[in-house]
């Protein structure tokens, strides 16, 4: 141990912050999680990464890396461990303007993506908050208010840079280690630390966005008629239904439909919109044309003692309408979670099962529930919270690693099927035979 802290004292030219520094309480915890890490390591460059990642696998110590901290089981930090914290890794380079590739940092946020992309009117299909971090939101995924014209996050990468367990720094593209390029497209941190990304970028114009509500007592009728119309609905229009907003009256909450049309044609927008305007009784409509990179917004930093439970699945096409049944019922009875339902299919639908190691390519709707509370609300929430995915069982596959607040066997086997396990398991055995990268949806490397 003394040996390794040496050697990164002397390799190491980012920040090492320790207990008892004037900035660890700041850099210690995640921003849904506490910590208290041994060490936090802020590299100022790829050197840098290396030096940590040796300093990790010569001292024994648990490795968490962290992007933009927002991981619902607090992936980002650890208890007694190293933590390397890539905040500074944000470089954000539109490197060719005639194919729009931009090169991102690491330790990137959305929303220093969306802002400098915009003076240049181009985007990334990402996700919805402007302090999530780029690395973990593709690694795993990207399902946000471009998903079904542009795909997600992932779709649009075209090469990674990664530091790997063995300190090499390794291109992975479709023409350079494409095996390794498969599996950081949806396989999360398991084969090495992102340090850099280029993405494929596409022009963007400001675009319609806001909700339309409606009574909760017209739930039932308003999601049925939702999820059948978005199977013909131009894929411009991306959209999420949500039920029992706490801040809104939980169970009597309106039913919230938030809609994002991909387009500044007020003609084209309302022609995608007005079909779910037509709904129900419309009590609240704000839907107005936004800055693309006005749509994220900011994720807010909850106080401490505040635990979250998030679960999600995928619904196929076939379990739609019992599904929606089961959580109108559920969302506007009293003690309901937080419901949202986001919409997929599109763009997502026509990549092929196998060509990235994200697996839930053809399902039509995610389900997401979010509880959140000091320990003994959400305690007492887990009975219902139980009872309601137990109704939801037999309609539902799979998860999204990004919505899970807990990383057992059981939600890696919902994440990764059989044969994309296998796959994955075959490439970290390449690259992380001794599983240094384990702060995950751990993919095992036996």
């Amino acid at each position: 141990m003394s040996s390794a802290l040496e050697t990164l004292r002397r390799d190491f030219g980012g920040d090492i912050i320790e207990p008892g520094d004037v900035e660890y309480e700041a850099v210690s915890g995640s921003k849904l999680v506490p910590g208290s890490p041994a060490y936090v390591l802020r590299p100022g460059n790829v050197d840098d990464v290396r030096a940590a990642v040796g300093f990790a696998s010569g001292s024994g110590l648990a490795l968490s890396v962290r992007g933009g901290g927002h991981s619902f089981p607090g992936f980002g930090t650890n208890d007694g461990g190293v933590v390397v914290d890539l905040s500074r890794l944000a470089d954000v380079d539109l490197v060719d303007g005639e194919r729009h590739i931009v090169r991102i940092g690491g330790g990137a946020t959305w929303g220093q993506v969306a802002a400098a992309l915009a003076p240049h009117r181009l985007a990334i299909s990402s996700g919805d908050t402007k302090s999530v971090g780029v690395g973990g939101l593709t690694l795993s995924g990207g399902i946000g208010w471009k998903v079904r014209k542009y795909g997600l996050a992932l779709d649009s990468l075209v090469a990674a840079e990664l530091v790997t367990a063995d300190g090499a720094v390794v291109t992975a593209s479709a023409e350079e280690n494409p095996e390794l390029f498969w599996a950081i497209r949806g396989g999360g941190g398991n084969l090495g630390i992102a340090t850099a990304f280029e993405f494929a970028a596409h022009p963007t114009t400001d675009v319609f966005f806001g909700k339309v509500t409606f009574p909760a007592s017209e739930a039932v009728e308003v999601l049925q008629g939702w999820a059948k119309y978005l199977r013909t609905a131009p894929e411009e229009l991306t959209s999420i239904a949500s039920l029992a907003n706490p801040f809104a009256g939980g169970h009597e909450a309106p039913v919230e439909i938030h809609v994002a049309f991909d387009g500044d044609d007020q003609q084209l927008a309302d022609a995608a919109i007005d079909p779910i305007r037509r709904l129900g009784t419309v009590v609240g409509d704000d839907v107005a044309l936004t800055a693309y990179a006005d749509v994220l917004v900011e994720g807010a930093t909850p106080p401490p003692g505040l635990q979250f439970v998030a679960r999600n699945a995928f619904v196929d096409r076939e379990p739609v309408p019992e599904v929606l049944q089961i959580l109108a019922e559920v969302g506007t009875s009293p003690g309901s979670p937080v419901i949202a339902l986001r919409s997929v299919g599109g763009a997502v639908s026509r990549v092929a099962d196998d060509a990235t190691a994200y697996a839930h390519r053809q399902a039509e709707l995610m389900v997401v529930t979010l509880t959140a509370g000091p320990k003994p609300v959400v305690d007492a929430a887990r009975p219902g919270l139980d009872a309601l995915w137990g109704k939801l069982a037999p309609h539902v596959d799979g998860a999204y690693a990004n919505f899970l607040a807990s990383a057992a066997e059981e939600d890696v086997a919902a994440v990764y099927p059989a044969d994309t396990y296998r796959r994955l398991a075959a490439v970290k055995r390449q690259y992380d035979p001794g599983n240094l990268f384990a702060g995950n949806h751990n993919v095992r490397p036996e």
